[in-house]
């Protein structure tokens, strides 16, 4: 008789852990537990059996691996918990005694992060277990900047504390110091959420979301001790990260701050980047033809030698060649400023991303530019973008704090003003006159400053996508916006593209369907009640065509019906054939029809009017119906499982196709009414 195994020593019983018996095998305390699984990145897992994972009666619904907290034995962590846990005792203890003072002692040897900003421990060692590359650290990097972002717009509370606010924000900037100086930023997109940012570090896109800076209102129903947990893990990460980063490129972490300056809202300007003498900050210079730069004559001259003795064997070999070789070799030789493009092999291919380059370096896109923003524009994020792509200097009003490169607005050197209100127009006689002197610094209502562009927030971020500047006219104070199209979204073949001209992605015929569908729906019944009928009543028919052999006798009808139940035993298949050759007797027998009413009537056969919108539509219906007959013929060879999967590609590729027309179809509407904005 074999042995008898113990119930819940093996299987799902023994791989599979509740919270519960975890929270008790590691004896701390639930909010403990959770934070160190947080931290640890260790997350509930789901057995196949319950019943089996589970060793008591109740139901119990999360689960661990038990391999998971056997590994959270080890930490060192849980010692730090166990005597914070130990040190809350003694305070309970000492408020139990009435003994305040050894209480208040207490307490301020306690690890309160919410308090005092500090905690007794580290997560230097998590960090370097969870990312054992820098590579690593920068693919988890998407979530810790949104995270840190979102922290950093927000007020403070008991709940979230001041000083874990300051830090999210110092971090943050730290990293945009880090983009500006590296080039790294490449796109940014204004959507409702928030303003979406991509950088590439080092090989990897980063994509990250920034609020807008309204005042938040911090509601009761969102666990900020959970996201409290996340924050402080993400701001070691992020520390990590940006001392790497700094170090990469010859930089001082962390940077000098100024808390003055910050206190009067300088924010990027309250940091100060130095060198550490390892790499180089500065790209080094191109060398530049001065009159002191002249090359050593005897130099050059060795080296127009050496040239003209390397050249001589090509010039030599030139000769030697026939004329029309020499010539074809000169065709295939010649430079050419194309780049080459990927093709499909077969029709309905993957698209590939096309090589393309830019005239203008996206790092210096706007650095021959002086800017000046306007009081209502959102300075932090256009700042950031503006030196993010080269530009040295940005100057604003004065209320939106310190920092700027000119708090005039009346300075000669500015070449472009963002603005973001439409323009207002003054009755001059109102104004009062104010006296021309150097010491004024503001404009009245309404005017500009002659030879200055004057651009709407767009414009930047449209130049940025795009990798050039746009045109200035279409982003003018008042002016109707081109539409702001996310450069995160990938073009897919069949799908609809706001960018591209309708006339390239529409399929054949489609415009004049949608015109014919169109001009039904509004014709309606007015058309029907307009036109006469051109045809004979039943009876005047039945009492004319007495004897004659017109289409459509009962004896036929009985004929038709024979023949059909007939087909419906026999068949075979489908055959375009025998469809055309039914469609085309039922045209002539139509049309013998008109002959003969028209014979009995006395009155001229009217003439058949060419529709191509009709047209357009039968030839569609009958090339969707060839389409489906041919998949009917495919499915018929197929397994059911592969027929199953074949049909729900094909609903899906409908649905989509069916969304994207109904997309092109409102585009072409808005266009023909003359409501589209102009496009760039």
């Amino acid at each position: 008789m074999g042995r008898i195994k113990k119930k819940g020593t093996a299987g799902q019983a023994k791989n599979f852990i509740t919270r519960t018996q975890a929270v008790r095998k590691l004896q701390i305390s639930l909010p403990d537990f959770r934070k160190l699984c947080i931290w640890k990145g260790i997350y509930p897992r789901e057995p196949r059996s319950k019943k089996k994972a589970s060793k008591s009666s109740s139901a119990s619904t999360t689960f661990y691996y038990t391999k998971d907290i056997q590994y959270l034995l080890h930490e060192p962590l849980l010692q730090k918990f166990r005597e914070q846990k130990a040190l809350e005792k003694k305070i309970s203890k000492a408020l139990g005694r009435g003994d305040a003072h050894d209480a208040s002692r207490l307490e301020r040897n306690a690890s309160r992060p919410e308090k005092t900003g500090r905690t007794k421990y580290t997560l230097d060692h998590v960090i370097r277990e969870r990312y054992p590359t820098f590579i690593d650290a920068l693919r988890d990097l998407d979530d810790c900047l949104s995270m840190l972002f979102l922290f950093a717009n927000l007020p403070s509370t008991d709940t979230v504390p001041a000083k874990m606010i300051a830090r999210c924000e110092r971090l943050c900037l730290e990293f945009e110091h880090y983009l500006i100086m590296s080039n790294s930023l490449r796109k940014s997109f204004l959507s409702i959420k928030g303003i979406y940012y991509q950088a590439t570090i080092q090989g990897q896109d980063i994509l990250w979301l920034v609020p807008y800076r309204f005042n938040q209102r911090v509601t009761g129903d969102v666990d900020f001790r959970i996201m409290g947990t996340f924050v402080e893990f993400y701001q070691t990460l992020l520390g990590f990260v940006n001392f790497r980063l700094y170090t990469s490129v010859g930089l001082v972490y962390p940077p000098k701050f100024d808390k003055n300056r910050d206190d009067q809202g300088a924010e990027l300007g309250a940091f100060s980047l130095e060198g550490n003498g390892v790499g180089a900050i500065e790209q080094p210079k191109p060398i530049t033809n001065g009159e002191n730069s002249k090359p050593d004559p005897k130099l050059q001259a060795e080296i127009d030698k050496l040239m003209a003795q390397l050249n001589q064997p090509e010039k030599e070999a030139e000769q030697e060649l026939p004329t029309s070789q020499t010539l074809v070799d000169g065709d295939e030789e010649q430079p050419t400023d194309t780049i080459d493009k990927f093709e499909p092999a077969a029709p309905g291919g993957d698209i590939l991303l096309q090589p393309s380059y830019s005239a203008t370096d996206p790092s210096t896109l706007f650095s021959n530019f002086t800017f000046f923003l306007s009081r209502e524009t959102p300075r932090q994020p256009l700042e950031f973008i503006l030196k993010a792509f080269g530009c040295k200097r940005i100057g604003w009003d004065a209320v939106l704090g310190d920092g700027a490169y000119t708090h005039n607005e009346l300075d000669p050197s500015i070449t472009h003003q963002v603005v973001d209100r439409p323009p207002i127009q003054i009755d001059p006689e109102a104004v009062e006159q104010v006296e021309d002197n150097q010491t004024a610094q503001k404009l009245s209502p309404g005017s500009r400053v002659p030879g200055r562009i004057y651009i709407q927030p767009q414009w930047i971020w449209d130049s940025v996508n795009d990798e050039e500047l746009k045109r200035p006219d279409l982003y003018g104070p008042g002016a109707q916006l081109p539409p702001h199209l996310s450069p995160f979204v990938k073009k897919v073949r069949g799908q609809y593209d706001p960018s591209a001209p309708l006339n390239e992605q529409e399929r054949e015929d489609e415009e004049l369907e949608a015109d014919s569908d169109m001009e039904e729906d509004i014709s309606g019944e007015d058309d029907m009640a307009v036109q006469e009928p051109k045809f004979l009543t039943a009876m005047e028919v039945d009492a004319t065509a007495e004897g004659m052999d017109i289409a459509g006798s009962e004896d036929d009808e009985s004929e038709d019906a024979d023949v059909v139940d007939n087909e419906d035993d026999d068949f075979g298949g489908f055959s375009d054939v025998e469809d055309e050759d039914e469609d085309e007797a039922a045209d002539s027998a139509l049309q013998r029809q008109r002959e003969l009413e028209a014979e009995l009537t006395g009155v001229a056969l009217e003439e058949k009017v060419a529709n191509p919108k009709a047209d357009a539509k039968k030839k569609a219906a009958k090339r969707a119906k060839e389409e489906d007959e041919e998949l009917e013929r495919a499915k018929m060879m197929m397994s059911r499982k592969k027929r199953k999967i074949l049909e729900k590609m094909v609903y899906s590729n409908k649905k989509k196709d069916g969304e994207a027309e109904a997309l092109r179809a409102k585009r072409r509407k808005i266009e023909k009414s003359g409501k589209g904005a102009p496009r760039a």
